[in-house]
């Protein structure tokens, strides 16, 4: 029987593109059977836009200054998101809020650097993320790929993997170990939505049996 065509990536980022490159990479080496149709970024100058021409992957920016409403944003993003006959949309460090359209409802994914519901919402970004973590004194932290809304990491959870926070954790060292587990936690959901396993229950994520 006929392997399915590989599921069709649009990647948002708003900076470097460190996890649209972790996903480019397991492409590349066959752990991850995809392709990457299109990377929008919110900002002209992310790195992220560079590694995606250095795939081969084409881009788009639309600023959230420039298309004025929140609306009008995220239409523009959408729209290239549909010229790339798009199959999933995954936010990679997007930092900015988008309205999903009823077309795309269910097919966008977001990782956030902590375990959802803490350490989780407006302004909680980046290093912002790791910096509270260790400022709380939690001794487990991690990362969380969820469905996304219309709202700031919000949405039923597919996945999560924790990771010890150690007593001499800087927001750096914090910051590496979260993404080496976001790093395999982000393809394994990809892979689950492909395959048809994941079916939305309310508030919950059921895996179903492969």
């Amino acid at each position: 029987m006929n392997e399915p065509a590989p599921i069709r990536l649009a990647v948002l980022l708003s900076g470097s593109g460190t996890t649209l490159q972790n996903l480019l990479d397991r492409i590349a080496d066959g752990r991850l059977r995809a392709a990457v149709a299109v990377v929008v970024s919110s900002k002209a100058d992310a790195l992220g836009l560079e590694r995606a021409r250095r795939a081969g992957v084409p881009t788009a920016v639309v600023s959230r200054n420039e298309a004025g409403s929140l609306e009008a944003f995220s239409e523009r993003i959408f729209a290239h998101c549909r010229g790339a006959r798009a199959d999933l949309v995954c936010m990679a460090g997007f930092l900015q809020l988008i309205r999903i359209p009823d077309d795309f409802a269910g097919r966008v994914l977001n990782i956030h650097p902590a375990l959802i519901p803490a350490f989780c919402g407006k302004g909680y970004y980046g290093h912002r993320v790791h910096e509270a973590v260790l400022a709380a004194g939690v001794k487990v932290s991690g990362c969380t790929v969820h469905f996304a809304d219309n709202q700031y990491d919000h949405g039923p959870i597919i996945l999560q993997r924790a990771v010890p926070v150690l007593e001499e954790d800087t927001p750096d060292t914090l910051a590496a170990r979260v993404f080496a587990a976001e790093c395999e936690a982000y393809p394994e959901a990809i892979e689950l939505f492909a395959r048809g396993r994941l079916r939305i229950e309310g508030r919950r994520v059921c895996i179903l049996p492969g």
